[in-house]
């Protein structure tokens, strides 16, 4: 079960890296095209006028996706913003039920939160929205995107409670110990 978690993790991670070479690489075609553009206008030649329809809107879109596929990724790796300084004046003792109420609170959020996706990529889809751009994108996709995000950030947060359950410590504690390790050396 760990491995396979581990996998689903790293699939989404990559999944965003994806997402964002997509972002790169679609810019930077625009781009291309605009230099080019500017290039046969010095030299006196007809501009092709390229254009990426729609980029700003797809660029977010992938982003967005991008954002939220990276979410359990960056949990288990330790890179979430929290509250460290508060939890290392704790206890070991303390800090797990710390630890145990806030992974509790967060799942329960983090399982509202896919719902409410997944329900807006549902009515989405079943009404055939799409994006007011030139490219009319249909809305489901970007939120199915967000809402697969969402759930596996879920999956990792109930993985973590569980790991902190059975084993006292998140598993990015060992991260995080050699992120404050390496500041005080």
């Amino acid at each position: 079960m760990r491995r396979a978690l581990d996998i689903l993790y790293d699939a989404a991670l990559r999944a965003s890296a994806l997402c964002l070479l997509a972002i790169a690489l679609l810019v930077g075609v625009q781009l291309a095209g605009r230099l080019l553009d500017g290039t046969l206008a010095l030299i006196g030649l007809p501009r092709t006028d390229f254009v990426i329809l729609s980029l700003n809107e797809i660029c977010g879109y992938l982003l967005a996706a991008a954002s939220f596929l990276a979410l359990a990724g960056t949990l288990k790796a330790g890179a979430h913003i929290r509250v460290t300084m508060l939890l290392g004046a704790l206890s070991e003792k303390a800090r797990r039920y710390a630890e145990l109420g806030a992974f509790g609170f967060t799942a329960v959020a983090c399982a509202y939160m896919t719902w409410n996706l997944g329900s807006f990529a549902w009515v989405s889809l079943r009404f055939n929205e799409v994006s007011p751009g030139v490219i009319r994108v249909p809305l489901a996709y970007p939120q199915a995107a967000m809402a697969v995000g969402a759930l596996i950030l879920t999956v990792a947060v109930i993985d973590e409670f569980f790991v902190v359950l059975t084993r006292g410590r998140p598993s990015f504690r060992a991260a995080e110990d050699a992120i404050t390790l390496g500041k005080e050396g």
